[in-house]
């Protein structure tokens, strides 16, 4: 291909709504979808075995396009390797600091650690949201940015 068609090419993609990689296509309903990765996210709560637990305040999730993840598991900082294909995405091991919190804000944190870690992860935005969709349709439920 030359480089004339690619310089073409590539504004018609955007324009006509193609999906850069480590970005979700189009979503229910055929709406095109927000970026997951370069967000520094809001973790709201967390849907588990049919109850939700509410996210401390401190509960974060950065995706960034070179693979690497991070944030605040409502207590403690974490870092781990991040793999996004699409709508789909991958954790590996999880490093976090060390700290000891309240009780409930220990038992969100150990559930938001095991939600990251029990494989192919769905992405699914609109309006500013982003939900996480394990395998057993548990759900980690995420706004954009810093409260309002």
């Amino acid at each position: 291909m030359s480089l004339t068609a690619v310089a073409v090419l590539v504004p018609l993609m955007v324009a006509c709504g193609g999906t850069p990689a480590g970005q979700p296509g189009a979503g229910p309903g055929g709406g095109r979808q927000g970026p997951v990765t370069g967000v520094d996210w809001r973790v709201d709560g967390l849907t588990a075995g049919g109850a939700t637990l509410r996210a401390p305040a401190t509960a974060r999730l950065r995706i960034d396009a070179d693979g690497r993840a991070s944030g605040n598991l409502g207590c403690n900082g974490f870092g781990a390797r991040a793999t996004v294909h699409g709508d789909r995405i991958t954790f590996g091991d999880i490093r976090s600091t060390k700290m000891a919190c309240g009780e409930d804000r220990m038992t969100f944190e150990r559930a938001f650690a095991r939600f990251l870690t029990t494989g192919t992860i769905t992405a699914t935005t609109a309006d500013r949201k982003l939900t996480l969709t394990d395998g057993d349709g548990d759900r980690l439920h995420l706004s954009r940015g810093a409260p309002g």
